[in-house]
């Protein structure tokens, strides 16, 4: 059963993450989006009710899924730039607080344009901050192609951390799933079992003691 969790994990983690870096890579916006690798989420959900997974379980692993749907995208996006992005400096015309990215730290926006004034359609986060003002230089990388949007050049390898650890969980999840039903399934079976002719001789036995 540990292998049957592992391998319904690892085909909806294929599924998700595939769909996505597939279409980031390609351009075709219906996979790019997560759509496709939403789609494979409930495609494992309905697998694991099929088997009778408990609710919750199936809740957990669908939660980790749609969030695996909605991250794969941009971890692929960051691995799209990093394999045939372009550098270039951009110049800062307009700040804004975007609101706080998380606890006790505020996200800015940076709209820029191009060393020929043009103005780029995103707005800039990272590397934009409290202290960057209008004329300021910020430097941006983006896909010759246009099939990805420019982004702030960023180091590290934070989003493909995270697509993992999603990626690790939710495999996790299915086995525990798969496990589960597969022990509560045998349990209801063995109590539903109809009496045999040795079962009823044993009780009379028993009575007779």
């Amino acid at each position: 059963m540990v292998s049957k969790g592992i391998l319904a994990g690892a085909l909806g983690v294929l599924g998700i993450v595939g769909t996505g870096a597939v279409g980031v890579w390609t351009g075709v916006s219906a996979l790019a989006d997560g759509e496709a690798g939403l789609v494979c989420t409930g495609t494992l959900a309905l697998y694991l009710a099929l088997v009778r997974a408990g609710r919750a379980l199936i809740g957990i692993v669908a939660v980790l899924g749609v969030c695996l749907a909605l991250h794969a995208p941009q971890a692929a996006a960051g691995v799209v730039l990093a394999d045939r992005g372009r550098v270039q400096s951009v110049v800062v015309t307009s700040v804004d607080n975007a609101g706080r990215a998380a606890p006790g730290r505020d996200r800015y926006l940076c709209s820029v344009a191009d060393q020929d004034g043009v103005p780029l359609k995103v707005r800039i986060w990272r590397g934009c901050g409290r202290n960057t003002r209008p004329g300021d230089a910020l430097t941006v990388v983006y896909d010759p192609q246009g099939r990805v949007s420019p982004r702030g050049v960023e180091a590290g390898t934070g989003p493909l951390r995270d697509l993992a650890a999603l990626a690790a969980a939710l495999v996790a999840g299915c086995v525990i799933a798969v496990v589960r039903s597969y022990r509560l399934t045998h349990a209801l079976s063995a109590t539903s079992r109809p009496l045999t002719d040795a079962d009823v001789h044993g009780h009379a036995s028993a009575d007779r003691r």
